[in-house]
């Protein structure tokens, strides 16, 4: 979902604030600085304060401070946030920051240890001070924009039992505001009462779900369903794993002991929250910039092999060079996915259809590259683009997802992330022959779904190496 003008103001209010205080603190930091080295006093330390003290103190220390915080996620949206965690956040990047800008600018000032430690202690002091004064400014008047309503999450509620009502009574009568606007809520099923229509408008029935909250903008979504009704629970779950909005759903006692339900909130409804993003904030901009920074690495180291690879193609048979497939990416969005041509042209004249090992349809050059993954090269563009990352779910047809969906309808859970270049089924299983064996690989991406982190990522990526050089690509 899109951010509204009003958030998306109050996170460049933040960036702006970031920039004043960073650039605040180095300067007073300087002058403290340069009157431990000269011996003089503060007033004094300015007639030394030349062009690249300015460069450093306007440009250079300002825009590494916010390229840190961009990195640990504080410029997300802004309403979802913890002012805890924020002044934990901010203390971490500060102490972070103040060792890298130490070690790099002032180590070797004097060679004097205790200089050093003295030093690099006002300067945390000083960048934690400022760079906190002018972010609670900005998350107190959030917080204001919240309690008046000016700013909030358009939620819809599915279910008209008693249990919604409650939840929806729980929610307004909350003593701490949460951000919900409530837009209407639809029936879990078409014969339940009309309970809930005494408090809201009914939205649509639940077939329509998905257009519901495309027409209305959605951003959260409450389940609260019947005991009686919880078959109905994973195929909800499933269908809105394809919009990225916050699910909130209503837990029985198995789900409390069981630990699934977390909060911080001693006010707040006692739900299973499903966050869209399923990585921390600072590992998923992490994430990013490494799928931009090697993937870019990739094209242009890779340029030779690039070129190579395009005329043997264009040598091996009649057709284009590059072959471009539709396939369905995060949140079910469709997108085309890149590869060198390994197949005779009109391949699939008589439908989908995966390959095998001995597929007649293959080229000689597209068995070899196959064998070797050459052929998914040109995916290095999807990643830079920002289709595709580096490690993830591999992307299918949606003729395959609608039939493997039919019997195993939680293959749609693939697509809470980007699809990769390589997965955690890739390097267990490889390419997959047939519909059997996708479903047998998905086991593997489900697993990473659930464990998807940096660390896992960095895993992945060495085993699929291992996996390459020993040729085991099929």
């Amino acid at each position: 979902m899109q951010l509204s003008p009003v958030k998306k103001n109050a996170i460049r209010q933040l960036v702006l604030l970031d920039y004043v205080a960073s650039a605040l603190a180095w300067f007073t930091f300087w002058v403290y600085r340069q009157s431990l080295l000269m011996k003089v006093s503060y007033a004094a330390t300015l007639s030394v304060f030349c062009m690249r003290d300015v460069v450093n103190t306007l440009l250079v220390i300002p825009l590494g401070w916010l390229a840190l915080y961009a990195m640990s996620g504080t410029y997300f949206d802004l309403y979802r946030k913890s002012r805890l965690n924020e002044i934990n956040r901010t203390l971490i990047s500060s102490i972070l920051g103040c060792t890298i800008v130490s070690i790099i600018v002032f180590a070797d000032d004097t060679g004097d240890y205790y200089y050093f430690i003295n030093a690099i202690g006002h300067y945390l002091l000083i960048q934690t001070v400022f760079t906190l004064l002018f972010r609670l400014i900005i998350l107190y008047r959030v917080k204001v924009n919240l309690v008046k309503g000016r700013v909030g999450y358009k939620t819809m509620i599915i279910g008209g039992n008693q249990q919604a009502i409650n939840i929806y009574k729980q929610v307004l009568e909350n003593p701490k505001v949460l951000g919900n606007i409530f837009t209407g809520f639809i029936y879990s099923n078409k014969e339940a009462s009309n309970g809930m229509s005494k408090y809201l408008p009914q939205l649509g029935h639940l077939s329509d779900l998905e257009s519901i909250i495309d027409e209305h903008e959605i951003e959260e979504v409450i389940v609260a369903v019947d005991s009686s009704e919880h078959h109905l629970l994973e195929n909800i779950l499933t269908r809105l794993c394809y919009r990225p909005v916050v699910v909130k759903v209503l837990p029985d006692y198995y789900d409390i002991l069981s630990g699934s339900v977390k909060t911080s909130n001693v006010y707040d409804a006692v739900l299973i929250h499903i966050h869209p993003n399923l990585m921390p904030d600072w590992q998923r901009v992490c994430k990013r910039v490494l799928d931009v920074f090697l993937s870019g690495i990739a094209l242009l180291i890779l340029s030779p092999l690039l070129l190579f690879a395009a005329t043997m193609v264009l040598f091996s048979s009649k057709g284009p060079i590059i072959y471009k497939q539709q396939r369905i990416g995060l949140f079910g969005r469709p997108f085309y996915i890149l590869k060198f041509r390994s197949m005779f042209v009109d391949a699939e004249q008589a439908g989908p259809a995966l390959s095998s090992k001995t597929d007649p349809r293959i080229t000689k050059w597209g068995r070899f590259m196959r064998k070797w993954r050459i052929d998914e090269l040109p995916q290095f563009w999807n990643i830079f683009k920002g289709d595709m990352s580096l490690v993830g779910p591999r992307p299918e047809r949606k003729h395959y997802i609608d039939i493997i969906s039919n019997s195993h309808p939680h293959y749609k859970y693939l697509h809470k992330v980007k699809p990769g270049l390589t997965s955690w089924g890739m390097v267990q299983f490889g390419y997959a022959e047939n519909v059997t064996e996708m479903i047998e690989r998905m086991r593997y991406d489900l697993l990473y779904i659930e464990n998807c982190s940096l660390a896992l990522d960095v895993k992945i990526m060495l085993y699929t190496f291992i996996v390459i050089f020993q040729g085991r690509g099929k």
